[in-house]
């Protein structure tokens, strides 16, 4: 009972008060400009000449749905500690019809839409449970109102009937003071009601969807995985180049040692056995050199674009390479761009027949694009069990996609599409 007469001397209904206010007047606003913008969309993109005023009229409202949604959150993390994930902007694709599209489908600006429309009667109903602190504050100093004017002394009541009956003495100013009072107490209990549904739409259609959070969890720890990989990879690169292959390199050097002091004539047998202990050296350190570039070849150390240009200067063919890469991606991204690139490279050389190879590195609007062209006979496909089928599979696992066009005759073009950051 204590805690029910003393409510109102908290905090918490203060704010709950202040947030009710704040809330109220934004909520009008708000849905005012959000229900235009949307209408006025809605009806220009029925006609073929308004169409793009329609459209830029429904990102506009889109976009201000999603503004008022972040200012609600943040008043709702103020004033009631209500701390709501602001949920992901939407996935753009390339160019301006792709980021268009990509804020038309965003499905967080239209769940902001959605609780503009139904926070309004509940932020009319907030501002009526506000209208209670002020009524009740009203009715305390009706002793003081009597006093200056005391025919001008009314009991002033919250509710939509029952009038408001004039005060004719100092014991019904007094009794107007106990029923302010009566009021005040109510009141907060009245705001924190509506302050609960409130919290309920912030939560339900203000935060992040609970399955595009799920999914966007398990992309970053993807991402994490790929990077982990990656920096594994690289750091098993230098230990086998610092270590495992500077010890063949000194077991060789030290064999052709033992070799040089042998006499064929005196030990023969032992000469042939050092022989063939130091062949068998140079073969393993080979194929360790051979191991550690397909972990991470030392050429992408200096960027991709590097990467590619030794690619190509080894190349059997007359490779062309074209370089458009502003900000280099991330590592594990650059592998993996470097072994597409590498692999679709020794198909063409070994399939195609063809005279001449592109290589085409282009990066923007977050996306790294790959293509490699030839002017081979054609025909490539995508097959099951199939090198193309494998790098598919490949680009995939970072959401990555590749596109072939190779019809009969030539020429060829694979372009792999690929995020710049894993």
């Amino acid at each position: 009972m204590r805690e029910v007469l003393r409510a109102w001397r908290t905090r918490r209904a203060w704010a709950e008060a202040v947030y009710c206010l704040l809330c109220g007047a934004l909520a009008v606003t708000g849905f005012v400009l959000v229900v235009v913008a949307l209408a006025l969309g809605a009806a220009f993109t029925l006609t073929l000449i308004g169409a793009v005023l329609g459209v830029l009229f429904l990102v506009g409202g889109l976009t201000l749905a999603r503004g008022l949604g972040g200012l609600q959150r943040a008043l709702a993390g103020g004033l009631l500690g209500e701390r709501v994930a602001t949920p992901g902007g939407p996935r753009a694709g390339g160019g301006l019809f792709g980021r268009t599209e990509a804020r038309l489908r965003d499905a967080a600006a239209w769940r902001a839409v959605a609780y503009v429309t139904v926070r309004l009667p509940v932020a009319l109903f907030g501002l009526y449970a506000v209208s209670w602190w002020a009524v009740g504050a009203v009715n305390v100093v009706a002793p003081v109102r009597w006093a200056l004017a005391p025919d001008d002394v009314h009991l002033v009541t919250p509710l939509p009937f029952g009038g408001s009956p004039q005060v004719h003495s100092v014991w019904g100013a007094l009794g107007t003071t106990l029923a302010g009072c009566a009021i005040v107490v109510v009141a907060p209990w009245l705001t924190r009601a509506f302050v609960s549904l409130d919290r309920r739409l912030v939560r339900a259609l203000l935060g992040p969807d609970r399955l595009a959070q799920r999914v966007r969890d398990l992309e970053e720890t993807r991402a994490l995985a790929v990077e982990d990989a990656a920096e594994r990879l690289r750091r098993l690169e230098r230990d086998l180049h610092d270590g495992a292959q500077v010890r063949l390199v000194a077991l060789a050097m030290s064999l052709d040692m033992v070799r040089e002091q042998l006499d064929d004539r005196d030990r023969p047998e032992l000469r042939r056995l050092v022989e063939t202990a130091r062949d068998n050296a140079a073969e393993a350190l080979t194929e360790l050199r051979d191991l550690s570039h397909g972990l991470h070849p030392p050429a992408l150390d200096g960027g991709l674009g590097d990467a590619l240009t030794t690619l190509a200067a080894r190349s059997a063919l007359p490779v062309d390479v074209t370089v458009e890469v502003p900000v280099r991606p991330s590592p594990a991204i650059e592998s993996l761009a470097y072994y597409c690139a590498a692999e679709l490279l020794t198909n063409a050389i070994k399939h195609s027949g063809a005279t001449r190879i592109g290589i085409e590195l282009v990066a923007g609007d977050g996306v790294l694009r790959v293509r490699v062209s030839d002017d081979g006979r054609g025909g490539a496909r995508i097959v099951a069990g199939g090198g193309l089928a494998g790098l598919v599979q490949r680009v995939r696992t970072v959401d990555g996609e590749l596109a072939v066009s190779s019809p009969e005759g030539g020429p060829t073009s694979v372009t792999i599409r690929l995020p710049e950051h894993a």
